[in-house]
């Protein structure tokens, strides 16, 4: 049997995440036009949202194609995945929730080029790393991404996943199978571990860790690999592809948290997260947005040097929260991503920032914001440090499409 076969195996004896009767949630949180159009720009930044797209979700799982379907009606959503297993639950939530705009193929990714279609949007998080090439993989999916699209990418990390990859070698020399047996067996073992063991940690913040499905994936599957940052990067240039943000970028950045006065900020931007990486020493996965080589633009358009940053558009983040209690001295608040796995990622607040902050409405650029707010140039100067401040710690993105 192949290592294709066997993962498709693998999958259809265990489908994961575990399959989903409710998009509930899904509908309420996307349910918000602030919400979609704050997740649009932080995939393009200067382009305006209008146009229905073409999705594609590649190695859709159980339901992850159907919440897309869900979240953006007017989108045409393609879904391909080699498990039957998994497509089957999808087709259910397909039924369930009448999603008309979504396409099911069973097709593996390598052939995704049969599809015969292009993509505004791909979408391939935590699939391409239990590929046999996924070079072959990542090709194959740059080639149907449309010139001007964006892709979001998510593989596995290795140096927080270094406790898992430790205990898939135990499962092998044990012969662990993914029987019910088995399974119920190692979560008893993982339960008699010593706390200092360097599983530990992801088993404590991976909430679904002990279930069998995500155990069996994490430890049983028979395709896995993990890349570094410098490897990420390796990969896409490879692959034709050019890295645009990591999805939350604040973890990668050393002007972010403890490191904001490290000396890593003098390193180029790739190096920066490079070392970033190995200080954090936790990172189970990198998420990072991608697009072509051949795109028009620049990749990270982005930039508070000139004048441009004027006319941006800072948007909220919704899933971002603001706590006025028992702040920091000289400050009124601090701002927390709850995205963000790492603690010291707070961006604190002083009561001239918060004038800004309260300014942000979605709707003004920042010229307007600091024609309200800031009294002289001085001002402007600290005014454009904290713009700055929240958007390296993914409490804003820009609509940057009026920025000529």
């Amino acid at each position: 049997m192949s290592q294709s076969d066997d993962v498709r195996a693998f999958y259809e004896r265990m489908p994961y995440p575990a399959p989903l009767t409710s998009l509930h949630e899904d509908r309420n949180l996307y349910g918000n036009p602030a919400r979609r159009l704050a997740l649009f720009h932080r995939m393009w930044p200067t382009e305006k949202p209008g146009k229905s797209q073409e999705i594609l979700i590649a190695g859709c799982g159980t339901s992850q194609a159907a919440s897309h379907a869900l979240r953006e009606p007017e989108a045409r959503v393609t879904a391909i995945d080699i498990s039957e297993t998994s497509l089957r639950h999808t087709r259910d939530l397909q039924r369930k929730y009448n999603l008309g705009n979504l396409e099911l193929r069973q097709l593996p990714i390598e052939r995704v080029r049969e599809l015969g279609r292009s993509f505004d949007q791909i979408v391939s998080t935590g699939v391409l790393h239990h590929l046999p090439d996924p070079n072959v993989g990542l090709r194959a999916l740059r080639d149907v991404l449309s010139p001007q699209g964006a892709m979001h990418l998510m593989v596995y990390a290795p140096y927080g996943r270094a406790g898992i990859y430790m205990m898939q070698e135990y499962c092998r020399l044990l012969g662990v199978s993914a029987s019910d047996k088995d399974l119920s067996d190692l979560g008893a073992t993982l339960e008699a571990l010593p706390p200092d063991h360097p599983i530990a940690g992801v088993m404590r913040r991976a909430v679904d860790f002990r279930q069998p499905a995500a155990l069996a994936d994490a430890l049983l599957h028979p395709q896995d690999r993990a890349y570094t940052v410098p490897e990420v990067y390796g990969w896409l240039e490879r692959c034709g592809l050019v890295f645009g943000r990591w999805l939350e970028q604040a973890p990668y950045l050393p002007q972010c948290g403890v490191l904001a006065a490290s000396p890593h900020a003098a390193l180029p931007a790739r190096l920066q997260h490079a070392a970033v990486e190995l200080f954090r020493g936790t990172m189970v996965m990198h998420s990072a947005i991608v697009y072509r080589d051949d795109r028009s633009g620049d990749a990270q358009p982005i930039t508070f040097a000139g004048e441009r940053w004027r006319d941006y558009i800072p948007i909220a983040l919704p899933w971002t929260v603001c706590v006025r209690d028992r702040v920091p001295p000289g400050s009124v608040a601090v701002l927390i991503n709850r995205a963000h796995t790492f603690t010291d990622l707070i961006c604190t607040v002083d009561l001239f920032e918060d004038q800004l902050l309260g300014a942000i409405d979605g709707t003004r650029t920042l010229a307007e914001i600091l024609t309200a707010v800031v009294k002289d140039g001085r001002d402007e100067r600290r005014a454009l440090d904290f713009v700055e401040r929240l958007w390296r710690y993914d409490q804003i993105v820009f609509d940057a499409s009026g920025a000529a």
